[in-house]
């Protein structure tokens, strides 16, 4: 008899119970750290989130060979969440600037949509589900952590960098999806699933539309802090 699998349906119980757990997680930990004010925590906290981030790319590797689903497209890490992930696992693991902003503007801006508007087809209990949302809910989680815990955030100077090393990614992933075929970052072709690239213009219009889409996301996403910045200096003078 054949398994019988549950399809993923958009902003179910259970696509909506994993992003309140990815922001309400984060939430909870950034708050027992503050409460605590020990860094030993925070940190071990950091790194289990860095091995759970680990450990959920080797359970993708595992599945995909699993099931006989091995290919370039599911192989090489060529998506911008992967990019994200990769960012917030250095982070996680040696706090640093640089990587820190990376993983914030990407996690928040990229891997959110894929949250909010995955390209999947099965609901949970599924391995997949379980994977897609444990990697991508957890990416933004730990990016969450590391601003509300570890007083980790962009500034200025994060901005032309963020948008430099995402036109970095923009060409690299064109150079390989003319190389191999893949539709890395759907810069070949739009998802099959609803998603924001449906209210933009045909390929390759989306392509320019996603620039200034993400060039946006920058600033939309940098402004918390600006507005921070500038009320502290208010109150100061």
């Amino acid at each position: 008899m054949s398994r019988a699998f549950v399809p993923f349906v958009p902003f179910s119980s259970s696509h909506i119970a994993v992003m309140v757990l990815t922001v309400a997680m984060p939430a909870a930990l950034a708050l027992i750290a503050l409460w605590l004010r020990s860094a030993r925590f925070a940190r071990a906290v950091s790194l289990a989130f860095a091995a759970a981030l680990i450990a959920t790319w080797i359970l993708w590797y595992w599945l995909i060979a699993a099931r006989s689903w091995i290919s370039l497209q599911t192989t090489l890490p060529m998506e911008l969440c992967d990019w994200a992930a990769i960012t917030t696992i250095a982070t996680l693991i040696w706090p640093n600037q640089k990587s820190y902003e990376l993983a914030y503007f990407w996690a928040l801006s990229g891997t959110l949509q894929a949250l909010v508007t995955p390209e999947l087809y099965y609901d949970f209990p599924d391995l997949r589900f379980i994977v897609f949302f444990a990697f991508h809910g957890g990416t933004i989680a730990a990016v969450l952590f590391l601003t509300l815990a570890r007083a980790m955030r962009p500034w200025p100077s994060s901005l032309p960098r963020v948008i430099a090393w995402s036109l970095v990614y923009m060409v690299s992933a064109l150079v390989v999806n003319w190389l191999f075929g893949t539709n890395f970052g759907y810069l070949n072709a739009k998802p099959t699933k609803p998603s924001l690239l449906d209210v933009m213009g045909p390929w390759p219009i989306y392509i320019f539309e996603l620039i200034g889409l993400g060039i946006l996301y920058v600033f939309v996403l940098y402004a918390p802090f600006f507005a921070a910045d500038r009320f502290r200096k208010r109150r100061t003078a």
